[in-house]
């Protein structure tokens, strides 16, 4: 476990971030790749590029499985208990600091609170699989979104979606170079602005199809038998968590410079006021015109059987801003395999430019994106692996791990309501969690049938 170490120190050091290039056992993961050089609002930048992303549109059709009055109560429950998740997991990483044992890395927290195994053998590969499998779905996503632009103006056109994919992994390709997570905040600046942007033209085109005559028969209810309906519950939960879910939350306070103290929480408020606009505006407005033909990306609900239901220039332009914002979503999460690779191949004692790092910085990277990208090309069908993905990773990390971690640090009194709060969070979404996966392997065996290699869907 590579942390700052401060024994005798028992205030946070304010200059932290030298000590670390000083350590003689730092590694250049963290040296290069995790620089605390940030301020609470390059912090607030970071969070909402990595939560607040183009999976948001998927949450109408959520909605399908839960209808009216639980989609909303899920709604409120996620951000909730993910704004309270963070900011405790936030609260343990403030704690290490002022001891002088500040954690850079989520493996780093298992490995010292829960032990060297949880760190190496669990919460170090999951993160990893939930942080890649990100990467492989903004790159499709991406893809998709492109070959939307392509039929709607070339509607006999040729050609495929991996080609569309193929593209778009060129693009992250440039992007991977990006030396560090704080280089990435005029970024995340730009990202946030995008997110609020095509939040706000999928609900203004919501609203317009929805009072014209143009859209579908406005049905609410839940279709399917009662054995269906329980699995799209457990799916829609998955749904839910994963476009809540972060994942990185203690490598973007990494890039918070010294001392830490109650940034991360002024980061997070910044995050969920766009939170709160973006993912209600969407999922009510979607779910209003649309009711249970709501799609798994509301912008395919703007067209209909290859006719658009708004101006083409409207649809041209919501998708721009989707593609545009889904490249920082991916070099976001990309940040821990970077981190990884940086620390397997580069040499902290020599210069972060020096040939030394820079030759293998830019052959792993590239690497990196194109397994990535040739995953994307290969199973278009990636979105049910990923609910998989979600259910076995994102709702561990964000919803269980921060509360047991606070637990185990703080020790609460088994009297307190906070003690109790936790453990129950912790129980409910184990079980979830576990329902959840199993509702994303039937899925998985329910659509096997189409699965194809570089199917063009």
């Amino acid at each position: 476990m590579m942390a700052t170490l401060l024994p005798d120190e028992k205030q946070e050091n304010p200059n932290g971030s030298e000590q670390l290039h000083h350590q003689k056992d730092v590694d250049a993961g963290a040296l290069f790749v995790l620089k605390s050089k940030g301020s609470w609002m390059h912090c607030g930048y970071h969070l909402t590029t990595s939560i607040v992303a183009p999976p948001l549109l998927s949450l109408p059709y959520a909605f399908t499985f839960l209808g009216w009055t639980s989609g909303i109560l899920s709604l409120v429950i996620g951000a909730l208990v993910t704004f309270y998740s963070y900011n405790l997991i936030s609260k343990v990483l403030e704690h290490h600091a002022q001891m002088g044992k500040r954690q850079l890395r989520f493996r780093d927290m298992a490995h010292h609170i829960l032990g060297p195994r949880w760190g190496r053998y669990f919460v170090g590969p999951i993160q990893f699989a939930v942080c890649y499998g990100a990467v492989v779905a903004c790159t499709l996503l991406g893809g998709q979104c492109m070959k939307a632009i392509y039929l709607l103006s070339n509607p006999n056109g040729t050609m495929k979606l991996y080609e569309f994919v193929i593209i778009f992994g060129c693009f992250m390709l440039f992007l991977a170079q990006i030396p560090s997570f704080h280089s990435l905040r005029h970024i995340n600046l730009v990202s946030l602005l995008l997110c609020l942007a095509y939040s706000a033209a999928a609900t203004a085109g919501s609203i317009y199809i929805g009072e014209s005559s143009k859209g579908p028969e406005k049905d609410y209810s839940v279709k399917g038998d009662s054995v269906n309906r329980l699995f799209g519950i457990f799916n829609a939960i998955a749904i839910i968590a994963t476009t809540y879910g972060n994942g990185i939350i203690p490598e973007i306070q990494a890039t918070i410079a010294p001392p830490v103290k109650g940034k991360m929480f002024k980061g997070l408020c910044v995050c969920y006021v766009i939170l709160i606009v973006t993912f209600f505006s969407v999922s009510i407005s979607g779910y209003w015109a649309f009711g249970n033909e709501s799609e798994g990306l509301i912008l395919t609900n703007f067209v209909d059987n290859g006719k658009p239901l708004v101006p083409k220039w409207f649809i041209y332009m919501t998708n721009i801003f989707t593609i545009t914002q889904l490249s920082a979503v991916g070099v976001v999460y990309l940040q821990p395999t970077n981190e990884v690779l940086e620390q397997t191949f580069g040499d902290p004692k020599s210069p972060e430019f020096s040939k030394r790092n820079v030759i293998p910085r830019v052959i792993a990277r590239s690497l990196a994106i194109t397994i990535s990208t040739t995953i994307a090309a290969m199973l278009p069908f990636f979105g049910d692996i990923n609910s998989l993905i979600g259910a076995f990773g994102f709702i561990p990390l964000d919803f269980i791990l921060p509360v047991v971690f606070y637990n185990l640090t703080f020790k609460p009194s088994k009297r307190s309501p906070i003690f109790w709060l936790n453990a129950a969070i912790a129980v409910i979404f184990s079980v979830l969690g576990i329902i959840a996966a199993v509702a994303a392997v039937r899925q998985i065996v329910l659509d096997a049938k189409n699965y194809q290699l570089f199917a063009n869907v």
